[in-house]
């Protein structure tokens, strides 16, 4: 593989491709999201179509594969037993998930956690203690919130505590400030240690609240060096878009950047992708393919964001600089139109682009492991290789 200046590498949250090898351990047979997506027939991703994305996956109404690809694609199995967010991105950066965190789907948290929580919380009472829909907790106990001074402490099929609080009533530096004290306490012990704490302002009056971007999360601190730690050791600048800073607990992250939504996200990358600069890592999380569309089972509004993205898409590549990589993938499914709103155990898509490609990019065989996506970039900027995957640099030409 050539050496690239810089490196975009964007991360689709939750766009599983169909089974991979672990599929039926996770009792998700028949989950495949971009393919489900694609049945609503309004998908259009001309730019993604264009580079070969049909041509490792099975897409609704694009049955004539691309020829004369633009760029390498291919599928990738990951090796974690888990299937989120927080060991889909470790594993492309060298940690692989062993024991998936604990969940609290069933009966939701120990009453010892909770009453830990409670005193933590100034003695606000906790109420929900559940697996619920964010927005419709929200409906559900907004009310009570603000009437008797509670905090509304919830849970979903992943392993999270999430917190939720109007940002008038309670103040977003409060919530932030209980949000780091739920992670203390969860992580002391083992039992309570979930992968995260996620803290959920809202605003508006009844009949009309809305969640903010104003979101953070707490997460597990990595238990081991990443590729993001050598990278920034050899002073290559790891720019984090979205929640990445967040999954990683800032370690290896040099600047972080909010973003607003996915098309914030997009356009932010897409500043980025104009400036002159080099020797940078840009990693990208588009968090709303997740948590609005395949959360909430809502095919049609994932596949208008995919057509936004595809539309951003464009852009970004034509701002490319010819010594750039683009790198496009997922972290797991969360198929739409499945049972229930838990993730979905699949495989992702790789794509792979860059303006300096010599000869016509291919369909390569798939990854073993998501850390091989992360070795692409390791292996460019000359730092340590992970065990989370394979070598396949010397494809890439």
């Amino acid at each position: 593989m050539k050496k690239y200046n810089r490196i975009f590498m964007i991360v689709i949250d939750s766009l599983g491709i169909g089974q991979d090898s672990k599929t039926k351990e996770f009792k998700d047979e028949g989950a495949n999201t971009l393919y489900s997506v694609s049945k609503t027939n309004i998908l259009e991703i001309p730019t993604w179509k264009k580079m070969g994305i049909n041509n490792i996956t099975k897409i609704n109404k694009m049955e004539h594969k691309t020829k004369n690809q633009s760029a390498y694609t291919a599928r990738v199995e990951g090796i974690s037993n888990a299937k989120d967010t927080l060991s889909g991105h470790w594993e492309m950066m060298g940690i692989k998930t062993e024991i998936p965190f604990p969940t609290f789907t069933k009966n939701g948290f120990p009453q010892e956690l909770i009453k830990k929580l409670e005193k933590a919380f100034d003695g606000r009472r906790i109420i929900g203690n559940k697996a619920a829909s964010g927005t419709n907790i929200i409906k559900e106990l907004a009310h009570k919130e603000k009437k008797n001074k509670a905090i509304i402490v919830y849970t979903s099929s992943d392993s999270v505590l999430q917190i939720c609080g109007h940002e008038k009533w309670m103040g977003i530096k409060k919530l932030w400030e209980y949000g780091k004290k739920a992670r203390e306490i969860c992580s002391s012990k083992p039992e309570w240690n979930v992968g995260r704490i996620i803290v959920r302002p809202y605003i508006g009056k009844k009949g009309s609240y809305k969640r903010t971007h104003n979101r953070k999360d707490y997460a597990v601190f990595p238990p081991k060096k990443t590729i993001l730690n050598s990278l920034q050791e050899k002073k290559i600048e790891v720019i984090s878009i979205g929640k990445i800073s967040d999954i990683f607990v800032n370690q290896g992250i040099s600047r972080k950047i909010k973003s607003n939504g996915d098309a914030d996200g997009m356009d932010k990358t897409i500043d980025l992708v104009m400036e002159k600069t080099k020797n940078k890592f840009i990693f990208v999380n588009l968090v709303d393919f997740d948590t609005k569309y395949g959360h909430r089972r809502d095919p049609e509004g994932y596949a208008q964001n995919l057509n936004l993205f595809d539309i951003k898409l464009a852009k970004l590549v034509n701002a490319m600089k010819n010594d750039d990589l683009l790198l496009i993938t997922s972290d797991h499914g969360n198929d739409p139109t499945y049972r229930g709103s838990d993730h979905t155990r699949e495989a992702v898509p790789i794509t792979i682009f860059s303006k300096k490609f010599d000869q016509k990019p291919k369909i390569l065989s798939t990854f073993k492991g998501m850390g091989t996506i992360g070795n692409l970039v390791a292996k460019n900027f000359d730092v340590d290789l992970v065990n989370t995957g394979e070598d396949r640099s010397d494809e890439i030409i």
